[in-house]
């Protein structure tokens, strides 16, 4: 059975779509005050007003669009950011991931634009992003952000903040959704320890009763993957009490027309269906469908799964030959809990977030890198099947982490760990042909320079004395290019390691765009790919956002002279080549022209967001990647590219030894013309869209001057002469 988005706790004030999703209205006050500006007060006012009102399902989206033009028409960044959050949050209550896509992008790069990295703002818009990530099944893309909100948070929150306990328990949420169980519990751990040490009465508190709900359900989970060796009735009988606990608060509070309401009689539901009452499970159901349909409708994802959950349950009744309407299957009051033990107090408290999978079928996942590392382990015949990225945190998990904790424990929550630069594995691309050089065990120690110029020498040393056989894998072999100075492995200091990869210890300032435009894009995805495990500080995490946060003006400097590279390649001499019979000419103006092109799909989509183009060897696996994203602009560029390549032998040479001769070349050249003219229209529609031209024209070199329209600064490198 699936679960239909629990509770997450306690939600950043900005963005409350789940956490006051049972919330507003009458007819919303006016945004705009005399003068033209944004009244964001009045616009939150509002969208309470809706919610409380139970009038969401109707009347919120259109709000929420309104708002929108109001806070754009207004020019207020601020207003404008705070609709983005909350329509963020709509959406993914709404399960409409697809348009979510767009509004987080939106929200991510405004933040940028307005510089308030360091901020409350930022750390909230880092949390509602990676929630709604994580809700599409973005997970990498999710983590990554709810790291960032986490080293932000560390500056900008006071360690009692309710919206650390909210974060914790959304990273819980995605630990338990990727089968990491362990971190799943550590995080809502610490989300229940700070929510219990704020409240100011916790038998009232709705967080509290959120974060219990997942505690119920990831106890099932764990129950069912084998993680613990408890009885399994106690199991059962502990999220019993958890679930329980939950109802129990909703009560006091007097709020069983909660929208949240509805997320806890599902996880006392999937409780009570674990434990064989299917009768009890099913009324449960009924009553959080019911609550789901007044808030939700039956259109969202929260419905169509509960409803799934209630016919399961009432099949399951109907053989076990329980009755849901008798006395006895009512979902108990506070006073008529079903009996039992307490919950046990020396039990390693598991706390986690709501599985995906439900009540019987576990997921047989265990312990995924279960392989011994002592320094005796041998090379097994057959190696699993397992990306560099993978391996390498398991790598660092099993193996670095506990010489860490043994020799350096000062140090361990000052440490960056992850694998990112130079290397197919950084990018994710790596497969078997991949494994003959620069792959095998290894991972990267990021240190401040404090901290370098201390232990960096002997960590080092310590690092290389670590077991190099791991899994079956041989120890890494590394190519010439990547030994000494150019080692992709070991322990650097964050400066010199960034400084390694593109000549900057840190990202070049906004008001130098003639040093961004000396940074190429391959570069630039080096200093910007792989994953970082653990980032204590916050530091490698904030210089990597750096050089992920192009500046506007550079970003629209190259998107000019990418638009100018396609028109002159494409538009303009493949033809005129292809004309004179001259067949190199032709070839290469083809492969100036997909070049362009391909950087420009990762431009117009934002670094920020999707990172950088890579270098040549790994161009069309990034950009079937980008493609697959729900949101991807010009997506359907990259089959397109394919195409054209795929019939420039035919084309340029006649299609000798290709099998597409004997046609001549002239059908297979007039198609490519066709498929580049189609592009170019594709990317005008494009930019239209992203009110970064109002013209028609797809020759391309003339919708230059619109797009460097949108540059501010008057420094002549930016700009085409």
């Amino acid at each position: 059975m699936k679960e239909e988005e629990p509770s997450e706790g306690a939600q950043p004030q900005v963005s409350q779509p789940n956490g006051q999703a049972d919330v507003p209205s009458e007819p919303g006050p006016a945004l705009l005050r005399p003068g033209g500006s944004f009244d964001s007060q009045a616009f939150l006012d509002g969208l309470d007003a809706i919610f409380q009102a139970g009038k969401a399902r109707d009347e919120a989206e259109p709000y929420l669009q309104q708002a929108l033009v109001d806070a754009e028409n207004a020019g207020d960044d601020a207003g404008l950011l705070t609709v983005l959050n909350e329509t963020m949050g709509f959406y993914r209550s709404q399960g409409r991931h697809k348009d979510n896509m767009w509004i987080i992008q939106r929200a991510i790069e405004l933040s940028a634009r307005m510089q308030i990295e360091g901020t409350e703002a930022w750390t909230t818009t880092l949390i509602n992003a990676a929630t709604g990530l994580r809700a599409a099944k973005q997970y990498d893309q999710a983590e990554d952000l709810y790291r960032q909100a986490l080293a932000s948070a560390q500056k900008t929150l006071k360690p009692g903040d309710r919206r650390l306990a909210a974060l914790h328990n959304n990273l819980s949420m995605l630990y338990s959704e990727t089968e990491r169980l362990d971190q799943a519990e550590q995080e809502l751990r610490q989300a229940m320890t700070i929510l219990k040490d704020s409240s100011p009465d916790p038998s009232t508190d709705l967080d509290l009763a959120s974060t219990s709900t997942n505690l119920a359900l990831l106890l099932l989970q764990e129950s069912a993957d084998g993680k613990h060796e408890t009885n399994q009735d106690e199991i059962v009988q502990d999220a019993t009490d958890q679930a329980s606990r939950a109802l129990d608060i909703y009560e006091r509070g007097h709020l069983e027309q909660s929208a949240h309401f509805a997320s806890a009689l599902a996880g006392y539901a999937q409780v009570r269906f674990f434990a064989g009452r299917f009768d009890q499970a099913v009324r449960a159901y009924r009553q959080s469908l019911a609550i789901i349909d007044a808030r939700y409708g039956k259109g969202s994802d929260y419905y169509a799964i509960t409803s799934q959950n209630l016919d399961q349950a009432e099949q399951a009744a109907k053989e076990a030959g329980q009755d849901p309407d008798a006395p006895e299957a009512r979902v108990p009051t506070q006073g008529n809990r079903i009996p039992g033990q307490a919950s046990r107090n020396n039990r390693n408290s598991n706390t986690g977030s709501a599985p995906e999978t439900g009540t019987g079928a576990g997921s047989s996942a265990g312990n995924e890198y279960s392989a011994g590392h002592d320094a005796s382990a041998r090379q097994t015949s057959t190696t699993p099947d397992i990306s560099g990225l993978d391996l390498a945190k398991a790598y660092w998990e099993q193996v670095g982490k506990p010489m860490v904790q043994k020799k350096y424990p000062r140090y361990l929550g000052r440490m960056a760990v992850g694998l990112m630069g130079h290397g197919s594995d950084c990018y994710g691309f790596d497969d078997a042909v991949s494994r003959d050089h620069d792959f095998g065990p290894g991972f990267c120690i990021w240190l401040t320079d404090e901290d370098y110029l201390a232990i960096g020498k002997n960590l080092e040393a310590d690092y290389q004395a670590l077991p190099q056989y791991f899994m079956g894998f041989h120890p890494r072999t590394d190519s010439v290019r990547a030994k000494g100075a150019n080692r992709r492995v070991g322990v650097f200091g964050i400066g010199d390691f960034f400084e390694s990869l593109t000549g900057y210890r840190q990202a070049p300032p906004e008001d130098h765009p003639h040093e961004w435009l000396l940074l190429d894009e391959p570069t630039l995805a080096a200093a910007t790919n792989g994953k970082i495990f653990a980032d204590p500080l916050g530091q490698m995490l904030s210089t990597r956002q750096g050089f992920k946060a192009m500046p506007d003006d550079v970003r629209f400097s190259l998107i000019s002279r990418r638009l100018g590279m396609i028109s002159q390649a494409g538009q303009y001499n493949l033809p005129r080549s292809l004309e004179r019979g001259d067949g190199a000419a032709a070839m290469l103006s083809i492969n100036e022209f997909v070049q362009a092109t391909a950087s420009l799909v990762f431009l117009v989509n934002n670094p920020l967001t999707v990172g950088y183009l890579p270098y040549y060897k790994w161009k069309f696996a990034a950009l079937r990647r980008l493609s697959r994203l729900i949101a991807a602009r010009l997506g359907e560029v990259t089959q397109e590219l394919e195409d054209i390549l795929r019939l420039s032998s035919a084309a340029c040479y006649g299609g000798a030894g290709f099998g597409e001769g004997g046609k001549g070349s002239g059908p297979a050249a007039k198609q490519i013309q066709e498929q580049v003219e189609r592009i170019c229209a594709q990317i005008v529609q494009e930019l239209r869209t992203e009110g970064l031209t109002n013209s028609r024209e797809t020759f391309l070199e003339w919708q230059r001057p619109y797009i460097e329209a949108h540059i501010h600064s008057d420094d002549p490198t930016l700009h085409s002469i």
